[in-house]
C-alpha cells in the first residue's frame, strides 16, 4: 500500500511541476483502490495443444505471459475467468480458433464476455455459446471478421451515485467507457462541485455514451453535446431517457466539424433542425483522446467564458492550455489516479476567461 501512495504522490508532484508556468494553486488528489478496480479486462488466448489458456504480451519485449489471475480486474472478471476457461477447454467447438477474449463487467454484477476468433461462427457455435451463459451468469457475444453474433445483449447496466441522484448508464461492448469505476464516481462529484446552476447553455465535446452529459445537464438550460461514434451515441440517448434528461441535443460530429459549423459557416445536414444561434452558450466541457485538443478545437474552445477539460494525457493538457493561456486563467484542477500502477493520470482543470482591462 505505501508503494502504491509513493507513486500516486509522485504522478501528482510531475503534474503539479508541469503545471507551474500557469496553476500554482492547490491540486485535489483522488486516489484509486489498489485492486480490483478495472471494470473490463482484453486477454489473448493461447493454446498449447488441446489446452486453452489467458495470456498478455509486454510491451517492450512482445513476450507472452500466462495470466492466471488479474488482481487490478473487478471481482466479477477474477470470478469469470477460470469458470469461463474451464467451458473452453470442456468444448472444442468453443475452443477452436478462439484468439481473443473481452470482459465487460459492471459494479451491478452484470457481465459481458466478448469471445473473438479466426473462423466463421455459424448456430452450433451459437447454441455451445448460449448454453454456458446461465451457469457463467453473463452475457455471451461472439465475434469474427464481419460478425458480431449477439446471444442476448451487449451491454452491462452501471449505477452511480452524485450527491442525492443516483445515476444509470448503459455501458455498450465495444464502445468506450471509464474502465475505473469507483474514480469515475470521484470524477462526476468532482465535475458536479465545479459547476453552478445557471441560465445558460453548455456545449460538450467528446460526449461519449453521456457520462459527463447525464450529471451537468440539469445545471443547465440547454446542451449541446457532439460525439463522433455511432454506438456511443446510441448508448448516449439511452443514457439521457434513462436519466429523464430533456434538455440536450446530441449530434455526431466530429470535433473539427463543429468548429466549423460554429465559426466557418458550414452547414451540415448533421445539424439540421438545430439553431446555433438560439443557444447561449458559456461553457464548454471536452473530453478529448490521448492527443488532446487540434488548433481548430483549441480556436473554438477559446472563445467560451468557462472551460471544464478532462485530460486522460497530462502531456497534452499542459500543452493545450499554454495555448489557451492567453484568453484563459486555471480556475481549479484535480489529478484521479484511473490508471493505477501505471504512469497515466486522469486530470480535471477549470478554467475561465480573463477579464480585459
Amino acid at each position: 500500500m505505501e508503494d502504491y501512495k509513493n507513486q500516486f504522490a509522485c504522478k501528482s508532484a510531475e503534474l503539479k511541476n508541469a503545471l507551474k508556468l500557469y496553476y500554482t494553486g492547490p491540486l485535489e488528489e483522488f486516489s484509486s483502490p489498489t485492486k480490483y478496480y478495472r471494470m473490463r479486462a482484453e486477454f489473448r488466448i493461447y493454446h498449447e495443444k488441446d489446452t486453452a489458456y489467458y495470456a498478455m504480451t509486454e510491451q517492450k519485449t512482445g513476450h507472452l505471459y500466462k495470466v492466471d489471475e488479474f488482481l487490478i480486474g473487478s471481482k466479477k472478471i477474477n470470478q469469470l475467468m477460470p469458470e469461463l476457461l474451464h467451458c473452453i477447454n470442456e468444448n472444442q467447438i468453443l475452443r477452436q480458433k478462439l484468439f481473443c477474449v473481452e470482459f465487460l463487467t459492471s459494479t451491478n454484477g452484470e457481465a459481458v464476455i466478448t469471445l473473438i476468433y479466426h473462423k466463421r461462427l455459424d448456430h452450433i457455435w451459437s447454441a455451445e455459446a448460449s448454453s454456458i451463459q446461465t451457469p457463467l451468469r453473463a452475457c455471451i457475444i461472439g465475434r469474427s471478421r464481419g460478425q458480431k453474433l449477439v446471444l442476448t445483449r451487449d451491454y452491462v447496466s452501471e449505477s452511480f451515485f452524485v450527491n442525492d441522484r443516483v445515476l444509470r448508464y448503459r455501458q455498450t461492448e465495444s464502445s468506450f467507457t471509464q474502465p475505473n469505476a469507483e474514480i469515475n464516481q470521484k470524477l462526476l462529484r468532482w465535475v458536479n462541485k465545479t459547476c453552478v446552476n445557471t441560465s445558460s447553455d453548455l456545449v460538450e465535446l467528446y460526449c461519449g455514451n453521456c457520462n459527463f452529459t447525464v450529471v451537468l445537464a440539469p445545471k443547465f438550460r440547454n446542451v449541446l453535446a457532439t460525439e463522433i461514434s455511432k454506438i456511443a451515441v446510441k448508448s448516449g440517448q439511452h443514457n439521457l431517457m434513462a436519466n429523464d434528461i430533456r434538455n440536450v441535443t446530441i449530434v455526431r460530429m466530429s470535433s473539427e466539424e463543429i468548429s466549423q459549423a460554429f465559426y466557418g459557416g458550414r452547414r451540415f445536414k448533421r445539424l439540421s433542425g438545430v439553431d446555433l444561434k438560439t443557444f447561449m452558450f458559456n461553457t464548454i466541457l471536452v473530453d478529448p483522446p490521448r492527443a488532446g485538443l487540434d488548433k481548430h478545437t483549441l480556436g473554438l474552445v477559446s472563445q467560451f467564458d468557462r472551460i471544464i477539460y478532462i485530460s486522460c494525457n497530462p502531456a497534452t493538457l499542459v500543452k493545450n492550455i499554454g495555448v489557451l493561456d492567453e484568453t484563459h486563467e486555471v480556475e481549479c484542477a484535480a489529478v484521479f489516479d484511473q490508471f493505477p500502477w501505471t504512469k497515466h493520470l486522469e486530470v480535471g482543470v477549470i478554467l475561465r476567461k480573463r477579464q480585459s482591462n
